[in-house]
């Protein structure tokens, strides 16, 4: 098997949405307003965990053949569709109630958790010879996507003082 073949492919879908869309979510999601005035204990494990989060994936071998790789997939591909339309509410509808309520508000934060939870499904096997189980995977995005919420609540507290 291919190191190239492995579960950071998953990733790639989610940074090009966030690429293309970025510039296009209202003004509180702007990088200079999202990080600004946010505890730097926030900020400086929220990106440690981003970093183990989204680096990880490159050493977890990408293969669909057990029965838990396939929910994982199934997962993935729901939580992609969750988190993207979060993102298209965001996008279109930023006036709307759910936009304006904290929980339309912190979605495209806390609707990740789905489809890392199908990334660490999927990715059951390093390529390493190292003692491993998928959900170290899963924990770790759990304490990331916690995080990253707890920072988008911040932010819209910001809006609501």
């Amino acid at each position: 098997m291919s190191y190239l073949s492995n579960c950071f492919i998953l990733l790639i879908p989610v940074f090009l949405w966030n690429v293309i869309f970025a510039d296009k979510l209202p003004e509180l999601y702007r990088r200079n307003n999202f990080w600004n005035n946010i505890p730097d204990f926030i900020k400086i494990l929220e990106n440690i965990l981003r970093i183990i989060v989204f680096f990880f994936p490159l050493f977890l071998k990408l293969e669909i053949k057990e029965l838990q790789q396939k929910i994982g997939l199934l997962i993935y591909v729901a939580g992609i569709f969750v988190y993207f339309m979060s993102w298209l509410m965001q996008v279109y509808f930023p006036g709307s109630s759910w936009s304006q309520s904290v929980m339309g508000f912190m979605a495209p934060a806390y609707t990740a958790i789905i489809w890392l939870t199908g990334i660490g499904l999927i990715g059951k096997s390093p390529f390493l010879k190292i003692p491993y189980h998928y959900s170290i995977y899963i924990i770790f995005s759990v304490f990331f996507v916690v995080i990253h919420s707890i920072h988008s609540f911040i932010v819209y507290l910001k809006t609501r003082i």
